[in-house]
């Protein structure tokens, strides 16, 4: 079995990089595959890139040219409910866009308007995070080409679907694994309240992204392992 092991920001992947062995690395199409072992098992992890054109991309290159069988997208998000607070994790029961025309999108494969987290991962990544001592919630998860940081935004994301958090890239890593019946799952730890504090947040360094990268990091080999 082949595990494809997706994040958006080269920080959130490079711990992972570096706990992997007998590595070689393939550029192709703009990204660096670093295929290896973790935990004993066969994985490629990637940086795809930002925003969900590149989430798309990269996510069938794993499939179609690395032969990934699974699929664990790890990285940051922005907070929408108060069941949860910074550094927090969603795991992505359900994952939709709040940007897209659904209605038009799910006429074609996978002829859906939201994406369903594969259970056994997702059972995977709450032991995981409950072994780590990291609260976390298997719940919605809304995707956009955009950073959300006002609360107009936020507010209007809220009324359309009422999403746990908000990111850029986990629909489409999503659309792109159920059109190819390829077991996924997102995981987003909250990195703000998806407000004008965001950035304050993000760049003055209220929330460490090094920090959760660490944590994450072992939460994803721990789910490796337990495939």
């Amino acid at each position: 079995m082949i595990i494809g092991i997706m994040g958006a920001m080269p920080d959130e992947v490079d711990q992972l990089c570096a706990r992997l062995e007998n590595v070689t690395v393939e550029p192709y199409g703009g990204v660096e595959y670093h295929k290896g072992t973790l935990a004993g098992k066969q994985v490629v992890v990637c940086c795809a890139g930002m925003g969900k054109a590149n989430a798309a991309a990269a996510t069938q290159v794993l499939i179609t040219k690395f032969g990934a069988e699974k699929i664990i997208f790890s990285g940051i998000a922005g907070n929408m409910t108060s069941k949860i607070g910074i550094g927090d994790v969603v795991i992505g029961k359900t994952v939709l866009y709040h940007d897209a025309q659904l209605d038009m999108i799910c006429q074609n494969p996978p002829f859906l308007k939201e994406y369903t987290g594969d259970p056994a991962l997702i059972a995977a990544a709450e032991k995981a995070c409950a072994d780590a001592g990291v609260k976390a919630l298997a719940g919605k998860i809304a995707t956009g080409d955009m950073f959300v940081g006002d609360s107009a935004t936020k507010a209007a994301i809220e009324a359309k679907c009422a999403p746990d958090c908000v990111e850029m890239e986990g629909a489409a890593v999503s659309q792109i694994a159920a059109k190819n019946d390829v077991p996924c799952v997102i995981l987003r730890a909250m990195s703000d309240n998806a407000d004008e504090d965001g950035h304050e947040v993000l760049v003055v360094k209220k929330f460490s992204i090094t920090e959760y990268v660490a944590t994450a990091t072992k939460i994803v080999a721990a789910m490796v392992e337990s495939l």
